[in-house]
């Protein structure tokens, strides 16, 4: 073991040696030799994309005949080749002397300037039919501030800011590589990436896809355990560190541990003094209006919602974990009866991530009453939650299938209201909010009311009628915290990634989505032509849309478009 713990340390020091020479090399790249680097690793993402998914499956003990192999493709190799194609043609722009928003739609909501990130292209249109996203940006820049300062560290490549930690994630297997770009592109330094022992078995195809910037000496790959982790971000030689994890987690790292973190914490004197920046998950709401709904819509926004908690088995650090709901809405009981049996019905998987099973126990000691779902009872679905910033399941994350309903009383915007406050106030983090509403419902509360009190939600995406976890799929958009947290009080994290035409002085990345799947959207004229959505834990075509969607995302061609429709329309 010693050994062992030897020879993992002398790795560290020699990646950090060997990024230190890389970092020039790096620096010398020009910008349109950068891109032509990401179209490779673009190249290799597909043409290692079923030996990913592979490896995926194994981390999560999937069948490989199981639908639910369709987020594994789409939330993996799809996602990283996506956001690599356009960070390129963000430093073509730049290589042109243009901004990557020189030729973006603005607008204004709230009185925030907004960029239109979603669709972003005639694929996106008609690939994501009837979705659609915007970037807030900070109260006070203008559009014109937002061109200017678009590109952020890549405005100026040869100026660069030494080696950066990625510290990785243990879930959706795109996060890493995504982090790792980021870290590379929009604060221009070399990458000691730290993976996740979880996913250890990605080392192999992780080495592959990202050999051109292994070759160039921008990256190094390297696997252990907290030692390894904590003796790298505490190395002389790294300027930088992000993480995606818990809270716990970086308090740790950054605080210690025990009395002494604490007294640290109060003399604002952290153990690792150096910047870092997080993705950390919270309690992340659903709220829904009530309003007139018809019984498909009944069903299929319960398994919208199941799909919120349940997908990657609710191992996500956006998976809904409290809805609010209203207790004089007349349709409360059938909804419920709904999300109970597409929770039931979701397809069977392994609890596969460490310390799930001892957490939905503990829930179940919270909550007796729970309702045991699924095959084997260990989906819970907790009723009657009190609304309050100390209830347990509104004050720690799960990362567990563990699904709590807390009631307001209420309806219209007089709801909506209060169920911001209760977002806002009682529910800990502040990554992502979803709001379930009928277009009718949005109607008679007037689009700038509904607007305005979307604004009050503090949240770093929010999505209406849709997921949040699109804003994360949508390589324009921004992803992470909603802005404002410290070291010390961290929530949901510091700073944003993905932000593919690196848009500076994000706000919040805004989503929305149809309230029904085609073709009963078109029938009620909300244009729509989006079928069920393949990250549906119901969706029944999700593996080979999944690997269809992956491969365009390779290499677009319209040629490819009628297979993945025809796909998707099945699920």
């Amino acid at each position: 073991m010693e050994t062992a713990t030897a020879s993992s340390l002398a790795a560290v020091d020699q990646a950090i040696t060997d990024l230190a020479q890389g970092e020039r090399r790096w620096a010398a790249l020009s910008l349109r030799d950068r891109a032509d680097l990401l179209d490779r690793v673009r190249a290799l993402t597909v043409e290692h994309s079923q030996e990913w998914v592979d490896a995926a499956l194994v981390i999560k003990g999937l069948d490989p005949a199981s639908t639910l192999v369709g987020e594994e493709w789409i939330s993996g190799p799809y996602a990283l080749a996506t956001s690599l194609h356009i960070v390129a043609e963000s430093l073509r722009a730049l290589a042109r002397g243009e901004s990557p928003l020189a030729d973006v739609t603005f607008g204004s909501a709230a009185g925030q300037t907004t960029v239109k990130v979603l669709p972003a292209s005639l694929y996106d249109s008609l690939l994501m039919s009837g979705f659609s996203a915007q970037v807030w940006l900070e109260p006070g820049v203008t559009r014109e501030q937002a061109i200017a300062d678009a590109g952020l560290a890549q405005r100026h490549p040869e100026l660069t800011y030494g080696i950066g930690v990625v510290l990785g994630a243990g879930n959706i297997t795109s996060i890493t590589p995504l982090d790792t770009l980021y870290e590379l592109i929009a604060h221009n330094r070399v990458v000691a990436l730290k993976l996740n022992p979880i996913t250890d078995p990605l080392l192999p195809v992780l080495s592959k896809v990202l050999a051109p910037f292994i070759e160039l000496g921008a990256v190094r790959i390297l696997t252990g355990g907290a030692e390894v982790g904590k003796y790298l971000v505490e190395h002389d030689g790294i300027a930088h560190v992000h993480m995606t994890g818990s809270a716990n987690t970086h308090d740790v790292i950054v605080w210690g541990t025990g009395d002494e973190a604490l007294e640290r914490k109060k003399a604002g004197t952290p153990l690792l003094a150096k910047p870092v920046t997080s993705e950390l998950g919270g309690v992340s709401p659903t709220i829904i209006i009530p309003g007139k709904w018809s019984k498909a819509d009944i069903k299929f926004q319960a398994a919208h919602v199941a799909t919120q908690r349940l997908h990657n088995g609710g191992y996500n650090c956006v998976a809904s974990q409290g809805i609010i709901l209203s207790s004089d809405w007349p349709q409360r009981d059938e909804f419920l009866a709904a999300l109970r049996a597409a929770m039931n019905d979701a397809p069977a998987r392994r609890a596969y991530y460490p310390g799930s099973d001892s957490r939905v126990a503990g829930a179940r000691e919270s909550y007796p009453d729970a309702t045991g779902l699924g095959p084997d009872g260990g989906r819970l679905l907790v009723e009657g939650v009190t609304a309050s910033a100390v209830e347990p399941l509104l004050s720690g994350e799960y990362f567990a299938p563990v699904l709590g309903v807390v009631e307001l009383p209420g309806t219209g915007a007089d709801f909506f209201r209060a169920a911001i406050a209760t977002a806002n106030d009682s529910f800990t983090g502040t990554l992502g909010a979803n709001v379930v509403a009928h277009p009718k419902t949005i109607a008679s509360i007037g689009a700038a009311e509904f607007e305005s009190l979307v604004a009050q939600l503090r949240y770093g995406t929010i999505a209406i009628n849709a997921w949040t976890a699109v804003g994360y799929l949508t390589p324009t958009a921004t992803w992470g915290a909603f802005p404002g947290h410290t070291l010390d009080d961290v929530q949901s994290g510091i700073g944003v990634v993905h932000n593919a035409w690196l848009i500076a002085r994000p706000q919040r990345t805004v989503v929305r989505g149809p309230f029904r799947p085609a073709p009963r959207s078109v029938v009620h004229a909300e244009w729509s032509l989006s079928p069920k959505p393949p990250w549906f834990v119901n969706n029944k075509t999700a593996p080979k849309t999944g690997r269809l969607l992956a491969e365009f995302a390779g290499k677009p061609s319209p040629a490819k478009l009628p297979v993945i429709v025809a796909s998707a329309m099945r699920g």
